[in-house]
């Protein structure tokens, strides 16, 4: 955008909305971080592509800082990096290394960045017949203690977070007992909260299905928000957006977290068909979730032990893996600029003489039809960041450098 078209979009949304809630909008732009995985940058993938892989795919977990570290560089918003123990902190793919993650976390303080959120790996070699529900003793035995020390590590290093995906389930009815299943689970979490520090907070993330299509242990919101309640205050839900249903309302199921005061967090991503890894768009849908995000006051709370955690997950086969996530984070951008718009007094008037339309047409006038593009650079501008962080990536010839370095 030209300064002139951003002076006359600024004025514009100035006119629609105010200029108090303009000005709401740019601080919480300029406020707004998010954490973004260190597996988008990795040298894996294929899947239902072959062995395709985008061009230089960070082939050591240095490279994927140095890849994270450019795109904070450039946003400006995600100087924390997601880890995954048996990814980022392991020799062979079924150990996790406390030395390694203590090195990684030099690695990325000289880069800029920060250690974030650790996630246990459950779906290594191994984990065929589940992880903390495995029928194997000494199978569930290992994954118990991969977790306890991702919460050791999240304590020393990381942002005091730990976040679980359980992929246990099973592909036909009979193949297990699904209580047994349930129960086993429940008791190897209480295990690892018996042994992991309370200032670490565990979040249980859910998924309808992967790999377990005929049953997944936890499986929806309500599973994981029961598990948590269950394990206590340091524990909490974490809501991908892909691991829903087509057409489940999510804001709502945010709005109900919200509601029940449970401290929780965040993977946002796309889906169209059955993943989850796509870049994030900014839908209605997103600004909508952001609206919950913003009114329920979980986001820039001034007490920081009740804002939820925001992190991206997304690793797609396809396209390059950097414009990916350049591309969620200014897609939240757009996102969170629109919900700062609404004037909730207006809003909540208009609920209140139940003029249902009205209400709906005026909650769209920012989460469906403003053009915060404006905003956005301006935001930008005041943080001194280019504000097009496309071009600028394009013209810093990073992409032409890891190509060539990364092919020898």
């Amino acid at each position: 955008m030209t300064e002139k078209q951003i002076d006359l979009g600024i004025q514009q949304l100035e006119l629609e909305f105010g200029t108090g809630y303009v000005k709401k909008a740019l601080e919480n732009i300029k406020k707004f971080k998010i954490e973004i995985p260190s597996w988008i940058f990795g040298n894996f993938g294929g899947g239902r592509f072959g062995d395709y892989m985008p061009p230089a795919g960070a082939r050591t977990i240095e490279e994927k800082l140095d890849d994270a570290a450019i795109v904070h560089k450039l946003m400006g918003a995600s100087d924390t990096v997601a880890m995954h123990m048996l990814w980022d902190f392991s020799r062979d793919g079924m150990d996790s290394d406390i030395e390694i993650a203590q090195h990684v976390n030099k690695e990325a303080k000289a880069r800029g960045l920060i250690v974030g959120s650790i996630s246990p790996t459950y779906f290594m070699r191994g984990s065929q017949r589940g992880s903390l529900s495995s029928p194997d003793d000494k199978t569930q035995k290992r994954y118990i203690e991969q977790t306890v020390l991702s919460g050791v590590i999240a304590r020393e290093i990381g942002s005091d977070l730990v976040t679980i995906w359980i992929p246990d389930g099973s592909l036909y009815p009979g193949q297990i007992e699904l209580r047994s299943a349930q129960e086993k689970t429940r008791a190897a979490l209480t295990e690892i909260k018996n042994r992991i520090d309370k200032k670490v907070n565990v979040l249980i993330e859910y998924k309808l299905f992967e790999p377990g299509t005929y049953s997944t242990v936890v499986s929806d919101w309500g599973s994981a928000f029961m598990l948590a309640q269950q394990l206590g205050e340091n524990f909490g839900v974490l809501v991908d957006l892909g691991h829903h249903p087509h057409g489940t309302n999510v804001e709502q199921i945010v709005a109900r977290l919200i509601g029940s005061g449970i401290r929780c967090g965040f993977h946002f991503n796309t889906r169209y068909a059955a993943d989850d890894d796509h870049s994030v768009e900014p839908s209605g849908e997103m600004a909508r979730i952001f609206y919950e995000l913003v009114s329920g006051d979980v986001l820039f709370n001034s007490n920081a032990k009740k804002n939820w955690a925001y992190m991206i997950d997304q690793c797609s086969a396809r396209e390059n893996r950097i414009h990916a996530i350049m591309h969620s984070i200014d897609s939240l951008q757009i996102s969170l600029a629109r919900a700062s718009l609404l004037d909730r007094q207006v809003l909540q008037q208009l609920q209140n003489s139940d003029e249902i339309i009205l209400a709906n047409r005026y909650f769209n006038s920012a989460l469906l039809n403003a053009d915060v593009r404006p905003i956005i650079a301006v935001a930008r501008q005041e943080k001194n960041l280019p504000v097009d962080p496309f071009a600028a990536f394009i013209q810093s010839g990073y992409q032409q450098k890891i190509e060539m370095e990364r092919s020898k």
